[in-house]
């Protein structure tokens, strides 16, 4: 009978229009490979026996700690894997390993440093993608780590997160996933409020029928308490319950007492913070405008939806409302001139307007925002308060179509009188603009998730604004400094104003607040104060939880603010907001956690994922799925290896880092194997074109990451194409085999942070936002971008320097580069000036003269295939101007299929097997050949049966580039 080897090669391929990889395995039978026993189902190899999350809530500020502590129960080693989901709005403030005693502490850097400083890692997407986003109020954190056989590990995770009160309560949300059934698994919440708990409940699916007798809850005065000790039994029989254990939430719900109608107000250790949410008063009329996009791309459940929600709105405005509404594709089109009072019978009407919204054209936001604010300034605004409310699923396309035009336009326009709520519908809408502009007007934006309850979402966003109370709010303090936000155009039912900051005179005894707004009658004003010596009420434990709340508030609002600002505004806003999360330990958009592992693993890098950043999941084959499934899940291989139906099973992974200067190892280095050296020129091409190979096993899926939009026009062609690829890819950027030109680039968040030519055997240009590096084979000159203008020409190939410019001509190739500057960070950017005359061109900037055709619907034809596209914008950054242009947005995969030949993905070119047999003594080889013929990432497989008889001898894996 015969046994099968297995060997899978992880991602084995270049990165879009990298050069071709071809993978030769090589495999000599003579020696032993020893099986290991079979494993049981009731085994576990990796054993959770602990599972602990403690919440600490005080005055709203939540610190969690998720502690798990892992045993490895077979003599051989194995990776143990971390993984659980946090609220998107914490920030994670501590990570910590521990292994037979040693700490490995993760530690916070400024995102850029920790970018350069394991730029490898990061950018090469294996074990670098820490933390990434989970559906609509979730971030997943996940690692792993090797343990040594019969040896544990404790993981440790913080985060802190200030509840928000929303619809009149405040939500702590738990998430609770371990990924098996855990003896000792506890969850503990502890809130302390000093005015009181008004009310609590506990809900979510961990608080189910089966687990019902698990939950416990406890209220004493001012403190309450909320237990979940499931038992092993309970975490496999509940509904969200399996034989991987628990996967669910546990919601705690609360609201706290409020005796006194100037808020709450508590001081410690030199800093205060001041809770406002009076309840006495009288709601506000609102003057209301919608303005409603109705554009082609909204057809179908989305535009149902929207009805339905603005129909249930309607229904809920008071009859001392007043409102407009507007809905816009290429035109506006208004239900009436001004703003009528919510009637019966004008609501009625309304309704019928609303139900005959039918989808066409393009979307002209200016226009239509410009016309709302237009009904708003009309009315007559005394003792009422107005909300401009914007719905819109796409980006500006027709009319004025610059967002940075439209934001200005409409600031002008709004001139800070009230505020404009933006609803960005699913994810082709252009968030970042909606959110400035937003943010620019005293407003915010969220997104409403293309999902069966959008109505739902759309309905939930208007009832927190639905009911103003106060407007023109002003808080103040005495001797106070450092203040977050104190001015707020307005506050709504069931809301509440948050303001936190230092005390700067430390010998008062009493520290006094005095808040002013007007009310629907009248200006009111509030007066309070508290003690500030001898305080005592906070947990040991958690004695500077508001120094910590007032760093946590002034991060979150200076990012805002950042968004909003521009310059040197913006520039001391950023810097300040990093400056804090990098004392308080906070990963924000600003920092990364840099986790460092015991030697020979990989460093890990964890971001804060960008609102709606999508992560791409490794593709695995269905062979894949099946050697990681129960049996096989083998670390490494030479003293133990999985047995799986009778055959012979190992698996082999490329190295973590791939050089020409360092071997490819096994993980156990069980098996004798190597990597050829290649030359100097050729290792920094391969240190920029290709990806590493994951682990043994694959435990990761590649990190959360920006987008980088690329256009590509035609000069018969009156609107380009565009498509995004995403930041930190490795790519190749142009090839001509004939005259040995190509052309490589890496992106980061904006556009490129190096790119690399090489022309014929000794040319090598590398350009990066520090500088220029040219080597013509025997010297090195480096250039500087702020120098003088200057010339360098040898062996056809001339350089010309100027301000923030560099032109480049090799051969019959000439490129210029720009060097860009956009939110305060720099990148580069070439422009192919002359293509090679070769016809067969390779890369993405080879792609040149597409001819499409625009069809009905939004549909782009190019040759024989078709594709659904989104009108869209796109910077033109080919041009030093950096003009905004619009363009119909298509996937790349699809801007790839109908500019290439089509191939087989991964083609096994050569297959040779040769056997020898001297005196009844055999020895075989077999060689495969193999080839990614794709512009992305592969996995390649080799599997081969062979006598169980035979002992393996020898086994090679040679990585090329040609």
């Amino acid at each position: 009978m015969p046994g099968q080897f297995n060997v899978k090669l992880a991602r084995m391929a270049k990165a879009p229009d990298s050069e071709m990889l071809k993978p030769l395995v090589l495999i000599t039978i003579s020696s032993w490979l020893q099986l290991a026993p079979s494993q049981t189902n009731k085994e576990r190899y990796v054993d959770i026996y602990s599972f602990h999350i403690n919440s600490t809530v005080t005055s709203r500020y939540a610190i969690t700690v998720i502690t798990s502590r892992v045993a490895n129960r077979v003599n051989e080693s194995k990776e143990v894997h971390f993984q659980v989901k946090i609220p998107k709005n914490a920030f994670i403030s501590k990570f910590r390993m521990t292994i037979e005693g040693k700490t490995y502490d993760g530690v916070v850097k400024e995102k850029e440093e920790a970018q350069q400083q394991y730029s490898q890692a990061v950018s090469q997407g294996e074990s670098a993608g820490m933390v990434s986003s989970v559906g609509r109020t979730l971030e997943e954190f996940k690692t792993s780590v090797t343990v040594a056989a019969f040896s544990k590990v404790t993981f440790e995770l913080v985060y802190e997160e200030l509840l928000q009160r929303q619809h009149g309560r405040y939500q702590l949300l738990i998430n609770a996933q371990p990924m098996q059934p855990v003896a000792d698994f506890k969850i503990d919440v502890y809130i302390e409020e000093s005015p009181g708990i008004s009310f609590m409940e506990v809900k979510g699916e961990l608080n189910t029928n089966e687990l019902v007798n698990a939950v416990t809850t406890s209220r004493a005065g001012d403190k309450a308490w909320v237990n979940f000790y499931p038992t092993r039994e309970q975490q496999t029989k509940c509904d969200v319950c399996g034989e991987n254990g628990l996967n669910g939430d546990l919601l705690i719900i609360y609201d706290v007492e409020r005796p006194k109608p100037s808020g709450e107000l508590k001081a410690s250790d030199g800093y205060f913070v001041h809770y406002f949410a009076p309840t006495d008063v009288q709601r506000i009329p609102k003057n209301v405008v919608f303005v409603i996009d109705r554009s082609g791309s909204m057809s179908g459940r989305k535009i149902e939806q929207t009805r339905l929600a603005m129909l249930k709105i309607l229904g809920d405005l008071a009859e001392d409302d007043y409102f407009g509404l507007i809905i816009f594709d290429s035109q506006v089109e208004v239900w009436k001139p001004k703003l009528r009072q919510a009637t019966e019978m004008n609501l009625e009407l309304a309704k019928d307007f609303v139900r005959m919204i039918q989808v066409r054209g393009a979307t002209d936001i200016n226009a239509a925002v410009l016309k709302g604010v237009e009904m708003i300034n009309k009315h007559p605004q005394e003792q009422s308060a107005s909300i401009l409310i914007l719905l819109t699923d796409g980006a500006p396309n027709t009319g004025v179509s610059d967002p940075t035009q439209i934001q200005a336009n409409v600031k002008e326009a709004i001139g800070g009188k009230f505020p404009l709520y933006c609803l960005g519908f699913g994810f082709d809408v252009n968030f970042d603009f909606l959110n400035k502009m937003a943010l620019e007007n005293n407003g915010r934006a969220r997104r409403i998730y293309e999902d069966s309850d959008a109505d739902l979402q759309l309905q939930g966003f208007y009832e927190s604004v639905a009911t103003p109370l106060l407007t023109d709010v002003q808080l103040n303090y005495t001797a106070a400094g450092n203040l977050t936000q104190t001015r707020f155009s307005h506050y709504y039912n069931g809301s509440e104003i948050v303001v936190a900051g230092q005390i700067t005179d430390n010998s008062l005894d009493a520290f006094q607040t005095e808040i002013i707004a007007i009310s629907k009658n009248s200006k009111v004003t509030y007066q309070d104060s508290v003690f500030t010596k001898g305080l005592a009420g906070v947990l040991p434990q958690h004695e500077n939880s508001i120094q910590r709340l007032w760093a946590y508030l002034t991060v979150k609002q200076l990012l805002e603010k950042e968004v909003a600002l521009s310059g040197q505004e913006k520039e001391t806003a950023r810097e300040e907001a990093l400056n804090l999360s990098l004392k308080y330990k906070f990963v924000t958009p600003l920092t990364s956690m840099v986790v460092t592992k015991p030697q020979g693993e990989d460093t890990q890098v964890a971001h804060k994922p960008k609102e709606g950043e999508k992560v791409k999941q490794r593709q695995r084959s269905q062979s894949s799925d099946k050697l990681n499934s129960h049996t096989s899940k083998c670390s490494g291989f030479g003293s133990a290896a999985c047995r799986s139906s009778g055959h012979q099973t190992a698996r082999m992974f490329l190295a973590s880092r791939m050089s020409g200067s360092r071997p490819i190892r096994p993980s156990d280095g069980g098996l004798n194997s190597r990597v050829h050296r290649v030359s100097p020129t050729r290792q920094r091409i391969m240190r920029l074109l290709v990806p590493k190979a994951p682990k043994l096993p694959p435990s990761t899926a590649a990190p959360p990451v920006n987008n980088v939009r690329f256009l590509s026009s035609a000069p018969d062609q009156p609107k380009p194409l565009c498509f995004d690829l995403p930041a930190t890819s490795k790519l190749r950027l142009l090839m001509d085999p004939s005259s040995n030109f190509s052309m490589s680039g890496m992106l980061s968040s904006k556009g490129f942070r190096l790119i690399a030519l090489q022309y014929k055997t000794d040319h090598n240009l590398e350009l990066s936002i520090g500088g220029i590096h040219y080597y013509d084979g025997l010297n090195t000159i480096t250039f500087l971008w702020d120098q003088k203008p200057t010339n360098h020409e040898t062996d056809g190939v001339a350089v010309i320097l100027r301000k923030d410019e560099l032109d480049v001509t090799m051969g019959t190739v000439r490129v210029v580069f720009f060097r860009h500057k956009k939110d305060g960070k720099k990148f580069l950017w070439p422009v192919v000036q002359q293509q090679p005359k070769n016809v067969n061109i390779q890369g993405i900037f080879g792609k040149n003269n597409l001819k499409y055709e625009e069809l009905p619907g939004s549909v782009i034809k190019i040759k024989d295939q078709e594709v659904k596209a989104t009108w869209s914008t796109a910077t033109d950054y080919r041009r030093s101007s950096a003009p905004v242009l619009g363009c119909w947005l298509v996937p790349y995969t699809f801007f790839t299929a109908v500019t290439t030949v089509k191939a087989v993905d991964v083609d096994i070119y050569s297959f040779h097997i040769n056997s020898t047999v001297t005196s009844r003594y055999a020895i075989t080889v077999i060689t495969s050949r193999v080839a990614n013929r794709l512009n992305e990432s592969k996995e390649v497989h080799f599997q081969v049966k062979i006598p169980k008889n035979a002992f393996i001898s020898k086994f090679r894996i040679l990585i090329t580039l040609d």
